[in-house]
C-alpha cells in the first residue's frame, strides 16, 4: 500500500472537501454574515448526503469552522461568523436562547462543579 502523506491540518481537509456540504469557495472569509448564512442554507438544503436537518448540518458546518479555525481567525472575522449563526437561526425561525432563561438549565461552572456529589445518577 502506498504511503499516504497526511495533511497537516486535518480540519481545513474537511472544510475544504466536506463530503457533507457543497459549499461555495471561501464562504467563511466572506465580510457579509447574512451572505454567509443564506449560502450555508442553500447548500444544506441542496445536499442528499447530509445526515441531519438542513439546519443542523449548516450550523454544524459554521461551528466547526469557527471552533478549529478560530485560533487563526481576526476578531472582526469571529465576530461576523457569529453574526452569520445569529442570522442562520433567523433563516431557520430559530432564536437564541436568553442566557436568564437558560439559567436553570445550564451546567454549573467549572469552579463549582467539584462541590457536586452524585446519589444513584442524581445531583445534589
Amino acid at each position: 500500500m502506498p504511503d499516504r502523506k497526511h495533511p497537516k491540518y486535518w480540519s481545513g481537509e474537511v472544510t475544504r472537501r466536506s463530503n457533507a456540504l457543497d459549499l461555495e469557495h471561501d464562504v467563511f472569509t466572506w465580510n457579509d454574515p447574512k451572505r454567509i448564512a443564506r449560502s450555508l442554507r442553500d447548500s444544506a438544503e441542496r445536499s442528499t448526503r447530509r445526515k441531519g436537518t438542513p439546519y443542523q448540518s449548516a450550523m454544524s458546518m459554521l461551528n466547526f469552522y469557527i471552533n478549529r479555525a478560530g485560533s487563526n481567525l481576526s476578531a472582526q472575522q469571529i465576530q461576523v461568523l457569529r453574526q452569520a449563526k445569529d442570522h442562520l437561526r433567523k433563516l431557520y425561525g430559530r432564536q437564541q436562547a436568553s442566557n436568564a432563561a437558560n439559567a436553570d438549565t445550564t451546567t454549573p461552572p467549572m469552579k463549582n462543579r467539584s462541590r457536586l456529589s452524585f446519589n444513584n445518577g442524581q445531583v445534589s
